[in-house]
């Protein structure tokens, strides 16, 4: 009688797990959410990228791992069948204006999300000429930090840059004194013109006696949107934005930096 009981319930078993909430299938946040800067908590996990209109769509994580000056991206490989726009995606950013974008390995946007909120989801253009939506379901989320003193809390935030009131991009190359304090020196730097072969150097100027900035060691530049990264030799960047005639690192996290462009 027992194994007739199990026949008849066997069925009814198989249909309550398909009925399972949708929020027990999720995947779980990924390594180092929890530590991550405020800039970027509310993006990470796992959300689910949509082309509207089709059946197609691929759950997508936002790594908190950074990769080169992006963070890691992690997806099924069956969504380079579904998504053929993810063929080459290889990680994530934010843009100077915040938006969310999704990168090839060699730094070119697949999707830009220019308009949208966690909660409604975004809406985004693929370099495909098609139009993607980012929800986020069922997904965790993580939770805000507990809320600090306002000037700390506005200090992680990424700042918005207006591209047409930044420096020029050929006023960029030259020599830079860098401070930790308002016109206290620690080391010069020199961002040298774009080589014929396509590289931005970057090199200190003399002897560095700030252990921070001679680990951090730039070797290259970039300059894009108004916000001018620099690249340390490991791969790895800091960004910094333009204000009150000289270069601030954002977000002010950590220890400070400026970069203020000595005369010629």
């Amino acid at each position: 009688m027992e194994k007739g009981l199990i026949r008849r319930l066997l069925p009814l078993l198989i249909l309550a797990a398909g009925t399972l909430p949708a929020a027990a299938q999720t995947a779980p946040l990924p390594r180092g959410a929890d530590k991550a800067p405020d800039a970027i908590r509310r993006w990470l996990g796992a959300w689910e990228l949509e082309l509207p209109g089709a059946s197609r769509s691929c759950t997508v994580t936002l790594g908190a791992e950074t990769a080169g000056n992006r963070r890691q991206l992690r997806f099924p490989a069956t969504c380079r069948r579904a998504l053929p726009v993810l063929d080459t995606a290889a990680s994530w950013t934010l843009n100077g204006s915040g938006q969310l974008q999704i990168m090839d390995a060699g730094g070119k946007e697949l999707i830009g999300f220019p308009s949208g909120t966690p909660e409604t989801g975004f809406d985004g253009k693929g370099s495909d000429g098609k139009t993607y939506k980012l929800a986020s379901r069922d997904h965790p989320r993580v939770a805000p930090r507990s809320p600090q003193n306002a000037a700390a809390t506005a200090a992680q935030r990424i700042t918005v840059v207006d591209p047409a009131t930044a420096p020029a991009p050929d006023n960029v190359p030259g020599r830079y004194v860098l401070m930790r304090q308002q016109n206290r020196e620690a080391c010069r730097l020199v961002l040298s013109p774009v080589s014929a072969d396509g590289r931005q150097p970057a090199a200190f100027e003399g002897l560095c006696p700030d252990t921070g900035l001679t680990i951090f060691d730039p070797v290259g530049w970039r300059y894009a949107g108004g916000r001018l990264t620099l690249v340390a030799r490991r791969g790895h960047g800091t960004d910094l934005v333009f204000e009150n005639g000289q270069w601030r690192k954002d977000p002010a996290v950590g220890a400070p930096l400026l970069m203020r462009k000595l005369a010629p």
